[in-house]
C-alpha cells in the first residue's frame, strides 16, 4: 500500500501510481491475488496471439506493491513503427477508485513511450444485469434488451462509464453488442448453490433435456488434443447451420489448448458427447482463479433429438461448481429479444440455464494526442473494416 502522507501536495505526488514492464513471475504472482481476472488478461493469452506483441505490465507506488496489472497486446500498424495497444477484460484495476486519472495517465504514458498510437481497454466492472425471468417475458417484436428496466445496475460501471467518457473514451460498437469482446455475456451464479439448486434453476425444458439425453445414452467425457481436429469439424458444420463465422483456424484451437494448459494443466478442457460411439457435440471450457467461461460450443446436424449439447452443459456446469467458481460464464449472446431474429435462438437457449444476461462495460478506445495519432487512429480503423 501507499504510504499516508500529511500534506495536500505530497499526498497527490505520492499517491500518484507508476507503470512499468513485469517479470512473468511477478505478473502471475499478482494475479494469484485477483481470482476473479479473466483468462484474456493472463500471459498465455500473449502466447496464444502470437500476430501481436505482447508485454506485461503493472501499476505501483514508488518502492511498494503492485496494485494493478494488465496484459497489453501491441499491433503494428502497416509501413510504420507505430502500434495499436489492446488490453483485452483489462487492465486488472481498481475499477472504484475516484481518482482515474491515477490508473489512465500513467498508462498512457507508458504506452506512448512503447510506440503507441491508440489505446483500447476492457474494464472489468458489469454496468446491468437481467436475470432470465425479466428476459424472458420481455420478448417480443423488435425488442432489444436495453429496452428493459434491468434487475440491477452496478454503480461502479456506471459511474466508470461517466468517467471514460468526460475524458473523451468512446465506447466501442456505438451502444450495440461491443467488438471484439462480446458486450452482452450469459452468467450463471454458482457461488453459494447446491448442485440440487443449480437443478433446480434449469427450466422445465433444460431438465427434461438433460433426462433425455441420459435416457439415449449420451456419455460425456473429457477428450484430448487428438480430438480438436473433430471439434473443428464440427464447428464448422455449426457454422454453416446457425449462420456465423469465427474465422478460426484449426491450428489455432491447438495453439490455445496447448499454451493454456502448458500455463497450467487443465486451464483448457474439450468436453465430448458421445452417443452409439459418435461425437455428437465438443464444447471448450476455460478457468482460471474464481472464474469459468464456456469458450465455444459445437454439434452435429444429426441425431439432435438426444439433446448432446445439454448433456455437455450441465457436465460442464458441475465440473465448474467442483472447481469452486463463483460463477459459469456462458460467454455472448446477442441483444434482442426478437423471438423472430434468428441470432434470439442462442439467447433463448441459454436463458433456460436460469442465469443472468450481464451486460459488460465493454471496450474503450481512445488516439494518443496529436494530429498524426488520430489519423493514424482513422487510418488504422479503416483497415481493420477492409480485413
Amino acid at each position: 500500500m501507499c504510504a499516508l502522507l500529511v500534506t495536500p501536495a505530497r499526498q497527490d505526488q505520492d499517491h500518484e501510481l507508476q507503470v512499468r514492464a513485469l517479470s512473468v513471475p511477478e505478473y502471475q504472482t499478482f494475479l494469484s491475488r485477483t481470482p476473479a481476472a479473466s483468462f484474456l488478461q493472463y500471459p498465455s493469452w500473449g502466447r496464444v496471439k502470437d500476430l501481436w506483441r505482447s508485454e506485461m505490465v503493472g501499476w505501483h507506488c514508488p518502492g511498494g506493491e503492485i496494485e494493478g496489472a494488465g496484459l497489453v497486446l501491441y499491433r503494428q500498424f502497416p509501413g510504420t513503427r507505430k502500434y495499436f495497444a489492446y488490453l483485452p477484460e483489462g487492465p486488472v484495476a481498481d475499477w472504484s477508485d475516484p481518482r482515474i486519472d491515477r490508473w489512465l495517465n500513467p498508462l498512457m504514458r507508458h504506452l506512448r513511450a512503447a510506440g503507441a498510437f491508440a489505446v483500447r481497454i476492457g474494464p472489468s466492472p458489469a454496468y446491468r444485469r437481467w436475470d432470465a425471468a425479466t428476459a424472458k417475458a420481455a420478448t417480443g417484436t423488435g425488442r432489444q434488451i436495453s429496452d428493459v428496466l434491468a434487475t440491477e445496475v452496478d454503480p461502479v460501471g456506471a459511474a466508470l462509464a461517466d468517467r471514460l467518457r468526460t475524458r473523451g473514451w468512446k465506447r466501442c460498437g456505438g451502444e450495440d453488442d461491443g467488438d471484439a469482446q462480446p458486450r452482452h455475456v450469459f452468467r450463471v451464479p454458482l457461488a453459494g448453490r447446491s448442485l440440487d439448486e443449480l437443478w433446480s434453476g434449469l427450466n422445465q425444458e433444460w431438465r427434461r433435456n438433460v433426462r433425455k439425453a441420459d435416457k439415449a445414452g449420451v456419455e460425456t467425457v473429457l477428450g484430448t488434443s487428438a480430438d480438436l481436429p473433430e471439434f473443428y469439424r464440427l464447428l464448422r458444420i455449426t457454422e454453416e447451420r446457425d449462420g456465423f463465422r469465427l474465422g478460426r483456424s484449426l491450428a489455432y484451437y491447438e495453439q490455445q489448448y496447448r499454451v493454456l494448459n502448458e500455463e497450467q494443466p487443465g486451464r483448457m478442457r474439450l468436453y465430448l458427447a458421445i452417443h452409439r460411439g459418435e461425437i455428437l457435440a465438443a464444447h471448450t471450457m476455460i478457468s482460471t482463479g474464481s472464474r469459468v467461461w464456456y469458450q465455444t460450443g459445437a454439434s452435429a446436424d444429426h441425431r439432435r433429438e438426444v439433446r448432446p449439447s445439454n448433456a455437455l452443459q450441465w457436465r460442464m456446469m458441475r465440473d465448474a461448481h467442483a472447481l469452486g467458481a463463483d460463477e459459469y460464464d456462458m460467454r455472448g449472446v446477442p441483444s434482442t429479444l426478437d423471438p423472430d431474429e434468428r441470432s434470439f435462438g442462442l439467447l433463448r437457449w441459454k436463458l433456460g440455464t436460469g442465469g443472468q444476461v450481464v451486460e459488460t462495460l465493454g471496450e474503450w478506445e481512445i488516439p494518443m494526442d496529436g494530429v498524426a495519432n488520430t489519423a493514424l487512429y482513422k487510418a488504422f480503423q479503416a483497415y481493420l473494416a477492409r480485413r
